[in-house]
């Protein structure tokens, strides 16, 4: 069911994700299907999950630069190139309206990735790649959340190349490098 949902999803996007489509595709009952999810758009958001689960696992090679840039990488290329991109707005959107889409949507999906992202980043700081007090939230938010804001805000186009530029600004900053601290930081005469 799950299968057959997710082709639908991302063949005719979340519209098309109907009880009855599901149903006749995967050769279950209806009734199953109001069993197991509590509206089409949660069927919507955990065919998503089981869809793009497989595109989107999380390295660890021990280089959590080259890491990020692999995954986030990854997630980029299965928006545009792969074809996610127009089923994931649409299932943000409807999350808005949708109680139990979102709830699906926050459970099965965003919570999750959120986790091995920083699951990797914990990592990353027990090894001494990362600041001990570096606030990983925040790198993911950077990260992802550029792409999400990009996407569903500003809708601009946007492809891999972006991607390192991304990590290397979550990683190291915006400040001058070699310790040179900007103007506004420094101690200003009385």
């Amino acid at each position: 069911m799950l299968t057959a949902a997710g082709h639908i999803l991302l063949r005719d996007g979340v519209q098309a994700v109907t009880f009855d489509r599901v149903a006749m595709e995967a050769g279950s009952s209806k009734t199953t299907l109001y069993k197991w999810w509590p509206s089409p758009g949660a069927l919507a958001a955990e065919a998503y999950f089981a869809q793009s689960q497989r595109v989107l696992d999380f390295p660890d090679t021990g280089d959590v630069r080259a890491d990020l840039i692999t995954q986030l990488g990854a997630f980029v290329r299965w928006l545009k190139d792969e074809g996610a991109e127009k089923p994931v707005s649409e299932l943000v959107g409807a999350a808005q309206m949708d109680e139990s889409l979102a709830h699906a949507w926050s459970e099965s999906y965003a919570l999750p990735r959120r986790e091995l992202a920083r699951q990797r980043l914990r990592i990353a700081q027990r090894q001494g790649q990362l600041r001990e007090d570096a606030d990983l939230d925040v790198i993911v938010d950077q990260l992802w959340g550029a792409c999400y804001h990009r996407l569903l805000v500003l809708r601009v186009p946007f492809d891999e190349s972006i991607v390192e530029r991304l990590v290397d600004h979550a990683l190291y900053g915006s400040a001058p490098r070699g310790g040179d601290q900007p103007a506004t930081a420094r101690q200003r005469p009385d």
